[in-house]
């Protein structure tokens, strides 16, 4: 009998070449803020109330759901003999005070470098200044940044026009900081135009823009250019992510989307794509990424190249009521 001859085989799959990100994902205040309400169900049992979402992530939040957290708008919501989180993104001091009034167990899982914005705006509410908050309408972290100093106190800036525009009571005694996870570059012309008109406007002893937020726009700023197609994982409600959508664009990417996870990908986006780049948003855990590298794996022949960027080592401290119990 003739032996049969094997066809040998092809890849007719289409060649694509993954940049990948780094650093992406997770940062240490995120992980922290996690870790906080996981710790909180190991040593307090479910349910743990948590006040607005831990972090701005529907699949950590639908984890921690499974392990017992209960997420609120309000404490209102919480019975008093229950303990209760506060988000990573801070909160406005009347909560803390409410929940002092109402006897609660609560752990502040406000990350520490939203926390030093606030100590740095009633360090110069309390010497008299004007102050501007840079940031966006709406975003819990601008509540709760706004929410430390009396109503009225802090003008909320978001656009160079707004910065043109505000006329403060005295031009000599003036002080801003921003919200921590804006564009840098649009950060950078707000504070540009305030220099222009208050030559004497007083600046945050420190970048008040986290070294996360600038660390992955500068990852997506360097993988972008080479890129015909950018995907960024993280929820439409991050502002962080959104901001490495926005740097994808104007570094040069022709398309750039946010997606949840690999489920909202439209493969049509890939159309005529050779080089496709992937990064993720602070909040945004790894294993979402590992999936998009899988789901692409299987409809590519893919060479995935991760970038050489900073290595992150900072860390963050856990409450020490949990550490020590």
């Amino acid at each position: 009998m003739e032996k049969r001859r094997e066809t040998p085989y092809v890849n007719t799959m289409t060649a694509l070449t993954v940049h990948l990100a780094t650093p992406r994902g997770f940062c240490a205040g995120v992980d922290r803020a996690i870790q906080i309400v996981e710790r909180a169900l190991e040593l307090y049992g479910a349910p743990v109330f948590v006040r607005h979402e831990i972090v701005h992530n529907k699949h950590v939040v639908d984890r921690l759901k499974a392990m017992g957290a209960v997420f609120v708008k309000e404490l209102d919501q919480c019975p008093p003999d229950r303990p209760v989180v506060f988000s990573a993104h801070g909160v406005p001091k009347s909560v803390p005070a409410e929940a002092q009034s109402r006897k609660m167990f609560y752990l502040d899982a406000t990350c520490p470098l939203v926390s030093k914005v606030h100590v740095e705006a009633e360090r110069q509410h309390s010497e008299g200044r004007e102050i501007l908050l840079i940031g966006h309408a709406g975003h819990p972290e601008v509540i709760g940044t706004m929410g430390q100093l009396p109503a009225g106190a802090v003008t909320l800036i978001e656009t160079v026009e707004d910065a043109k525009a505000y006329q403060p009571q005295n031009p000599e005694n003036v002080a801003f900081v921003t919200q921590t996870t804006l564009s840098v570059d649009d950060t950078a012309d707000i504070v540009a135009a305030l220099r222009e008109r208050f030559p004497s406007i007083k600046v945050p002893h420190k970048e008040d823009i986290c070294y996360a937020t600038t660390n992955r726009q500068e990852a997506v700023k360097a993988v972008a250019g080479d890129c015909g197609l950018m995907l960024i994982i993280g929820s439409a409600k991050s502002s962080n992510s959104q901001r490495l959508v926005e740097v994808a664009l104007k570094a040069g990417t022709p398309n750039a989307y946010l997606i949840d996870d690999a489920s909202h990908v439209d493969w049509t986006w890939f159309d005529g794509v050779t080089s496709v780049g992937v990064s993720a948003g602070a909040s945004a855990p790894e294993n979402l990424i590992s999936d998009l590298i899988d789901a692409i794996r299987a409809r590519f022949d893919t060479e995935v190249i991760e970038s050489s960027g900073v290595r992150e080592t900072v860390t963050f401290k856990l409450p020490r009521v949990l550490t020590e119990a």
